[in-house]
């Protein structure tokens, strides 16, 4: 059986949703691979992600990944000085063209910056508040409960895990680690798998320790030329891979490829694993090349 590496698409914005996942969409029919969209289904506030300019090395990471090439000024002014477009409500039916074309979809979050910058701190009731406002959106777009969660930024605590299973979810993609787990936190264990992400992202390495555009590909794929048993998730975004860097992605699509690689979706990726899994804890840790802490596991 081939080695699986799935891919895994979070879509953070407005302009991810309308410009970026259509592009996305053409290049995996193309490549003929599939791959999970999980997209953000309330108002697009990502300017009020100015508030990040405090955090240590949030600065670097802005000028590391040309934040203003990728996402547009009017993206970086919505919340802020202009409102904040409703993605669910508009793009409604280029997120039903990705499920039509055959793609799995699921839940990135409600609000993106709300949940990334708040979620870690905040009780169960703001957490299931939160939640459910995707839900109930999911649902009024798609017409079906959502089976797939995958949390923006890589932010969780302890009732959004505990959420994860008391809404039935098949799996969950909200960590970084090694291989899929059933997750634990401060020993209480969570009875939705987590399917976590395995490398690195893009915008983590470009402009890094030598890292450039021109061999950011050659680097992950490094990584990449010996299959781990339980295979890899790879994490791309719309408003990245879905914008100036297609290329780089098309090369990694390719690579992949002749390393022998099945390229599938998270569901299929799910579907492939043993029905006993291992259980790790979940904590909050750094990891390279992102701002603050992100859960991972442990």
């Amino acid at each position: 059986m081939k080695p699986q590496l799935a891919l895994k698409v979070d879509v953070d914005t407005y302009r991810g949703t309308r410009v970026g996942v259509p592009r996305l969409l053409e290049a995996m029919q193309r490549h003929q691979v599939q791959a999970s969209f999980f997209f953000s289904l309330g108002p697009d506030h990502t300017g009020r992600a100015i508030k990040r300019v405090f955090r240590p090395g949030f600065m670097g990471k802005v000028s590391r990944t040309s934040v203003v090439e990728h996402y547009g000024i009017k993206t970086l002014l919505y919340g802020t000085l202009l409102p904040g477009p409703d993605i669910g409500r508009s793009c409604a039916d280029i997120m039903r063209s990705v499920r039509d074309a055959g793609f799995e979809v699921g839940i990135h979050c409600y609000d993106h910056i709300r949940w990334q910058d708040y979620v870690a701190g905040k009780d169960a009731a703001w957490t299931r508040r939160e939640m459910q406002r995707a839900v109930d959106r999911f649902i009024e777009i798609f017409g079906v409960a959502p089976k797939a969660h995958a949390a923006a930024g890589w932010q969780m605590n302890r009732h959004a895990l505990r959420l994860t299973q008391s809404l039935c979810l098949d799996y969950s993609s909200d960590t970084r680690g090694t291989h899929p787990f059933i997750p634990t936190w401060n020993a209480e264990i969570v009875a939705c798998p987590q399917l976590p992400t395995t490398l690195p992202t893009l915008d983590e390495l470009i402009n890094r320790e030598g890292i450039t555009l021109d061999n950011v590909a050659q680097h992950l794929l490094h990584l990449t030329r010996n299959p781990p048993a339980t295979g890899h998730v790879f994490t791309l975004h719309a408003e990245l891979e879905g914008g100036k860097w297609m290329p780089v992605f098309e090369q990694l699509l390719e690579g992949w490829r002749a390393q022998g690689y099945d390229l599938v979706s998270m569901r299929s990726y799910f579907e492939s694993l043993p029905a006993i899994l291992p259980r790790h804890e979940v904590g909050l840790r750094e990891v390279d090349g992102r701002v603050g802490t992100l859960a991972v596991q442990l």
